[in-house]
C-alpha cells in the first residue's frame, strides 16, 4: 500500500487584507495552537486585530486609513 501524496496548500496574500489558504487542514497560531480547518478556503488575519484569531473577521477594513500612504503600521 502506498501513502497518497499530501494536497498541496497555496497562499495569496490580499492587499490590505487577510491571507487566504486554499487547502490546508489545519493553522498552527502564533501560540503554538493547532485551529482545524473545515473549509476549502479560510481567511487568516494579518492585521492583528480580529476578535476571530486565527481567522479574519474584517476588522481591516475599519482601521485602514485612506489616502496616498495607505500602508498598515504593525
Amino acid at each position: 500500500m502506498t501513502a497518497e501524496p499530501a494536497a498541496a496548500v497555496t497562499a495569496q496574500l490580499c492587499p490590505g487584507g487577510p491571507m487566504l489558504l486554499r487547502g490546508a487542514s489545519e493553522v498552527i497560531d502564533e501560540d503554538g495552537v493547532a485551529h482545524p480547518v473545515g473549509r476549502p478556503t479560510v481567511a487568516v488575519c494579518l492585521c492583528g486585530r480580529s476578535q476571530r484569531k486565527p481567522w479574519c473577521d474584517s476588522t481591516h477594513k475599519l482601521t485602514q486609513k485612506v489616502g496616498p500612504d495607505s500602508r498598515r503600521k504593525r
